[in-house]
């Protein structure tokens, strides 16, 4: 898993009934973009660094702000 700066951390939910996590990739702890990751939880109104596991997945910024 790699990321950049404005990517969004989205983690599914493992148990039934409740919501994914979404995040926002705040900072970077190593230069090729590896975890762990600083991120903004879109849920909470603060920062953790966080070792995402299997359940996680990357949605790139310029993905989420093409146009067709």
């Amino acid at each position: 898993m790699k990321a950049h700066v404005g990517d969004r951390l989205i983690v599914e939910s493992t148990h039934v009934g409740e919501p994914r996590r979404t995040g926002v990739i705040t900072g970077l702890h190593h230069s090729d973009g590896t975890p762990p990751y600083d991120v903004h939880w879109l849920d909470q109104e603060h920062e953790v660094m966080f070792f995402p596991g299997p359940d996680a997945r990357v949605e790139h910024e310029e993905a989420r702000t093409e146009t067709p």
